[in-house]
């Protein structure tokens, strides 16, 4: 008798995880993979914060702690110090009692109306938004031309969007572009959509991780907050606390007033209750307690600059060294882009050049991630894309 499962098509590969999947399969010694989205050291390995082992440690020893279930929001610290991190220790939303913080894997389930997503944005975005209910539209944000930021663009599209309609908009570090706003572009931004009641959802997956520094990060999302309006902004420690596979997040929702605030945490129980039920406690815990020490805190923002300084060496390495080998094209865009990605502006058949003559693996769309990139494997890089640009148009 015949599989009750004979008809299932085989699925493609997810786009970005399809690329380590060719990496791991390359047995070249010359090969890299610059598709992954999570850090590396100068040896190319992985790693796990000292910091973050010395949490783990506190936590194993702590006699006092049981793995019983949380509650439906989360650890009660975990939020707390969540919320002053993306809002800021001061906040006055924070000290009025407006805002609702929940821990969470995602923070998407509880809206159903139009969101205006970037063009480009992270590939999963469209697809968690529209299995969200949402309707998802597009607004104007790169520019391949100055591959910078297209403010016209992105001002007049959403100019014309509904009143009402959600935003999503990355804090910093925009992912797949690196390109970020000026403060001043902010600043034009936060002006259009208070004045169209459109609602902010911020992404914050890179805090500290883009310029270095906790607040700078969150400039973006803390000048939405000083004007009195409401915003919703999720937060990651994936990538700032290299807490990748602990999948910890947290949503946060700045409201006008406490009550709302209160009403809006009731609803936000409905929906995580029947879509995870209570969230993991072990990354969260592990949060909290860095969050929670002044030391540990002062020692986590000392590594995270480490990471971030030494992206932002690789984006002045790999620039330093296209323009000494003469590859046609102006470069700066390499470091006037921030975060984790570079935009190289290479087409798909470079990108596949590249990858069959050099072993360089990165998505078809030209991003490569700078924390996968080392000094030892910059000239290999530089070769590979002076040949894609000289030889493939």
């Amino acid at each position: 008798m015949d599989s009750v499962f004979v008809n299932i098509v085989r699925a493609p590969e997810d786009p970005i995880l399809g690329v380590t999947v060719a990496y791991n399969k390359d047995t070249s010694p010359n090969k890299l993979n610059l598709g992954v989205g999570a850090y590396r050291t100068e040896e190319g390995k992985p790693v796990v914060l000292n910091v973050v082992r010395k949490a783990e440690q506190l936590l194993v020893n702590d006699q006092t702690k049981n793995k019983e279930y949380l509650p439906i929001i989360g650890i009660a610290d975990f939020n707390k110090f969540s919320a002053k991190l993306i809002l800021g220790a001061d906040s006055p939303a924070i000290q009025e009692n407006r805002v609702t913080t929940v821990q969470c894997l995602s923070g998407t389930g509880s809206l159903r109306r139009s969101i205006y997503i970037p063009v480009p944005t992270w590939g999963n975005h469209p697809k968690i938004f529209t299995l969200a209910g949402l309707s998802v539209k597009t607004y104007r944000y790169y520019d391949p031309a100055t591959r910078g930021l297209d403010i016209q663009g992105l001002l007049e599209d959403l100019g014309a969007a509904p009143s009402g309609a959600i935003v999503l908009l990355h804090a910093c570090a925009h992912n797949p572009t690196g390109v970020d706003p000026t403060p001043d572009q902010w600043e034009q931004i936060r002006q259009l959509m208070r004045s169209k009641a459109l609602l902010p959802f911020f992404d914050s997956a890179y805090q500290g991780f883009a310029s270095g520094s906790l607040d700078e990060d969150a400039q973006s999302v803390r000048t939405f907050v000083a004007d009195g309006g409401e915003l919703l902004a999720a937060q990651s420690y994936a990538k700032n606390m290299g807490l990748y596979g602990e999948r910890v997040g947290a949503l946060s929702i700045v409201c006008k007033t406490g009550d709302v605030a209160s009403r809006v945490e009731s609803q936000l129980k409905l929906v995580i209750r029947p879509m995870y039920s209570n969230p993991p406690i072990h990354g969260a815990s592990i949060v909290a307690t860095i969050l929670k020490s002044s030391d540990m805190f002062n020692e986590w923002t000392a590594e995270l600059k480490a990471m971030a300084d030494r992206i932002i060496s690789m984006r002045h390495q790999l620039y330093d060294s296209l323009t000494a080998k003469g590859t046609p094209g102006d470069w700066s865009h390499i470091i006037k882009q921030i975060g984790m990605f570079t935009f190289t502006g290479l087409n798909s058949e470079q990108v596949s050049f590249m990858t069959k003559e050099y072993h360089i693996y990165m998505t078809s769309d030209g991003r490569i991630s700078m924390a996968g990139l080392s000094s030892k494997t910059v000239p290999h890089l530089t070769d590979a894309i002076h040949a894609a640009v000289t030889r493939v148009s």
